[in-house]
């Protein structure tokens, strides 16, 4: 199956992501529905534009109808969502999602899909610190990255789909890794990042603490306002990276205590020094992409 204006999409899930999704697919003249828990965040969808067609509670009709689904709901409600509806997926229905692990569910969701159903995983690198599909923008997709995570039940024409999927949202950059690499990746890069963000919120409970701080604890902190359900469950399900991560960037902050301990100031300037040189390549990256 090839991605274009032909391929009927369906929605699961109109939160942040999927509207997001929803609107950057619309804006390129496909011809997107929807399926999520909530009557309101159907008629707001409608009532934008956003898809073409709607429903609270998954309706085999559209189910059946769709060439592609996005599935973007929290990894246990994905399985539960496959559990019970998956049998309404006609053959050759190509899925994806946004799920922000993947180790612990592709391989299940892959086991438990009719047959002639693929299921190809993506990872949107890309959010706000606001939910819901009132707060979706096409736009966060635009200096972001976006991971496909193929196993090796996965054909070349549904990665090759799923790449042309996040090149269509407008994503920055596409990559490719495997489920288990993915999850090793994102435990740096996001969850260990969340979970700084939310210490240094928790570690002091001075008084009256927004009246003196700057911005570089604004720009550190900006994460720290947390969907506590999504997160604690993403965490759970990929501890063991995540762990490894915690335990290594304690290890980094203690070096770096030490080195203060001991006014060792050369040893406290080179960690400055790798640090400003490793953050560099993030800035170089960028110009070169504009």
């Amino acid at each position: 199956m090839k991605l274009d204006k032909d391929t009927k999409i369906l929605i699961v899930g109109l939160g942040l992501l999927g509207g997001s999704y929803a609107k950057a697919l619309t804006k390129k003249g496909f011809t997107v529905t929807a399926i999520t828990r909530s009557q309101s965040s159907v008629d707001y969808a409608l009532s934008e534009g956003m898809i073409t067609e709607g429903r609270a509670e998954p309706d085999p009709g559209l189910i059946g109808r769709a060439d592609l689904i996005v599935f973007a709901l929290y990894p246990h409600v994905f399985v539960e969502w496959i559990e019970n509806y998956g049998k309404y997926i006609k053959p050759g229905t190509v899925i994806t999602d946004v799920t922000g692990v993947k180790g612990c569910i592709v391989y299940k969701i892959q086991n438990m899909l009719p047959e002639g159903v693929e299921f190809i995983a993506a990872h949107p690198m890309a959010g706000r610190e606001v939910y819901g599909v009132r707060n979706s923008d096409d736009s966060i997709f635009r200096d972001a990255n976006y991971i496909v995570t193929p196993t090796e039940r996965n054909t070349p024409e549904a990665i090759r789909l799923c790449k042309d999927l996040g090149h269509t949202l407008g994503f920055a950059h596409v990559a490719e890794l495997t489920p288990e690499k993915h999850d090793d990746m994102i435990a740096y890069l996001s969850q260990l990042t969340h979970c700084i963000a939310v210490s240094l919120m928790t570690c002091s409970d001075v008084p009256k603490l927004k009246e003196y701080t700057g911005d570089s604890f604004r720009d550190l902190t900006r994460i720290a306002r947390i969907n506590e359900d999504m997160w604690s469950e993403l965490f759970l399900l990929n501890k063991k990276s995540l762990i490894s991560m915690i335990d290594e960037f304690s290890g980094e902050l203690y070096r770096m205590r030490t080195y203060i301990a001991d006014d060792n100031v050369e040893k406290l300037k080179e960690m400055m020094r790798m640090s400003t040189e490793r953050r560099a390549a993030f800035d170089k990256t960028k110009m070169q992409e504009n």
